[in-house]
């Protein structure tokens, strides 16, 4: 469905030198797969992603979307096509409101869906709908926001990014019934998470692990899982010394 071709990803250093994010990438993510990036901090998963939503565009190589070259697109282009992408930091929006956000994202007024999708991912209507989407909205309910436009606009691709990154225990659970319910439920879209949590990884259909910008393994959870279990342990344990559950832990 979607295919990179040799992509690599150039950015200045601030002193005139070109640093490479990412190095000839090759990868191809197939219809009804949920797949999983991980790697540690700094290894290109990110970019990856922004390439594929248009936000940054390659020095080299080609993307595709069934078998058409899409790397010259602009990110409304892409979103136009099926693939949606929610941050691992959602923006915020001042002046409007959550009702707004929704009905733009279904291309309609229909405030009985808009109260639906509110409701899935785990927002009362009555005390959301006329919120500004605003910093006044916590991260996990702007967490919750943004997979709800997505849920509206109902892409063909969908990345999201650290969706267990700023949220507690609760609003995780609920978070990841969602995903995973979306992806069951929807067999002709692709599903990519990016992420360095265990349930999100081992739920996935297959696994790539990325570090200094390439691709160094890729698989299905069962291969690439003992890969890499010692390492997720190692960060849970760093970071609150394995006392919490982990997505409380790296909230």
């Amino acid at each position: 469905m979607l295919k990179l071709e040799n992509v690599t990803v150039a950015a200045s250093n601030g002193d005139g030198e070109e640093l490479e994010i990412l190095n000839k990438i090759n990868l191809s993510f197939e219809t009804g797969k949920m797949y999983a990036i991980t790697g540690p901090n700094g290894g290109g998963k990110s970019s990856l992603a922004k390439v594929i939503m248009g936000i940054y565009q390659p020095a080299e190589g080609r993307l595709y979307l069934d078998g058409k070259d899409i790397t010259s697109t602009s990110i409304t282009e892409r979103a136009l096509m099926g693939i949606g992408y929610a941050f691992q930091n959602p923006p915020r929006f001042k002046g409007l409101k959550v009702k707004d956000l929704l009905s733009i994202a279904a291309s309609n007024r229909d405030h009985g869906n808009i109260e639906r999708l509110l409701r899935v991912v785990g927002l009362c209507p009555r005390d959301y709908i006329d919120r500004e989407a605003d910093a006044r909205l916590s991260g996990g309910e702007f967490k919750r926001l943004e997979i709800a436009m997505l849920l509206a606009r109902n892409p063909r691709f969908v990345i999201y990014d650290e969706p267990e990154a700023g949220v507690d225990l609760w609003t995780f659970e609920q978070l990841l019934g969602v995903i995973a319910g979306r992806h069951k439920a929807n067999a002709s879209s692709t599903t990519v998470v990016i992420t360095h949590n265990e349930r999100f990884l081992r739920a996935a259909d297959e696994i790539v692990l990325m570090a200094e910008g390439e691709v160094k393994e890729r698989g299905s959870a069962d291969a690439i899982w003992p890969m890499i279990e010692d390492d997720i342990a190692c960060r849970w344990r760093t970071t609150c010394g394995g006392e919490l559950d982990e997505a409380e832990c790296y909230r």
